[in-house]
This record gives structure tokens, C-alpha cells and sequence, in this order.
């Protein structure tokens, strides 16, 4: 399992002209699932991006996470994170098939639920448009 997350002011995910998630502050979650993946790669997943420690503390230093910051998360399924690009038009037959990704994309966004965060979402599958106001810009890729 694989993610870009991105420290933001806001973030919003459209779907045929109309908001289909949106958040203030928090991070924004571009999730991609492997084949290989399993639920406790999920699950480890979401320990790993609500304790990110990206937040910045009185001294300017990145030393709190979504929590201390009563941040929120906008997830974004991103099959692309695992694109081949051996040769110069990617391949996607490295990213899990729709019957494994999209029940570990939701464990995920439980997972989160349930640490305690609002967790907004886009569509799997859709042509969605993400808009975001990046802050810092800070950006991490974690892999599980």
C-alpha cells in the first residue's frame, strides 16, 4: 500500500461538477493499493498517517500529528501510485484489481474513523477533480 500525503489548509474532491468531499485543515490522502496488499497493511496505514507528525508546534518545528491539531482527512483512491513507467505510456497492471482495493480503501478510511478523525473521501473508480491549498507544501510518501 502506497500514499502521497499532503499537509493542507483545505481540500475538496468533485465529482461531475459537484463536492463530493472536502476538508479544512488536515491532510490529504492519495491512497494506491497493491496486490499484495492485506487488511493489516490497511490498518497499519492509518496508524501511519494519523500519527504523522507533520503540524507545526509553537517553535515551528513539525512535532504534531492530525490530533493536536484537530485536523481532518480528504482519501483519495490513487491506482496510478502504482503505474509501470519502464516505458514512456504507463502500464497499471501493477495496482490491485477493484474487488481487492476497494474494501482495503474503505478499511483504511475506518481505520481512521475510528482513531478518531472526519474522514472525506472521493468516488473509487470516478473521474474526479481534487482541489487542494497546500500548506508549507508538505508532502510525504509513506509505504506499508
Amino acid at each position: 500500500m502506497r500514499a502521497v500525503v499532503t499537509r493542507v489548509k483545505n481540500a475538496r474532491v468533485e465529482i461531475d461538477g459537484r463536492v463530493n468531499g472536502q476538508i479544512g485543515r488536515g491532510l490529504l490522502v492519495l491512497l494506491g493499493v497493491g496486490p499484495g496488499d492485506t487488511e493489516a497493511h490497511a490498518d497499519k496505514m492509518a496508524d501511519k498517517v494519523c500519527g504523522l507528525r507533520v503540524f507545526e508546534d509553537e517553535n515551528e518545528k513539525m512535532n504534531l500529528n492530525l490530533a493536536a491539531v484537530g485536523g481532518s482527512i480528504l482519501a483519495v483512491s490513487q491506482f496510478t501510485l502504482y503505474a509501470d513507467t519502464s516505458s514512456r505510456r504507463p502500464g497499471f497492471s501493477h495496482a490491485a484489481k477493484p474487488e481487492l482495493a476497494v474494501p482495503l480503501y474503505e478499511r483504511f478510511m475506518e481505520g481512521c474513523r475510528q482513531r478518531g478523525f472526519a474522514v472525506e473521501h472521493g468516488e473509487f473508480g470516478a473521474d474526479m477533480q481534487v482541489f487542494s491549498q497546500n500548506d508549507g507544501p508538505v508532502t510525504i510518501l509513506l509505504e506499508v
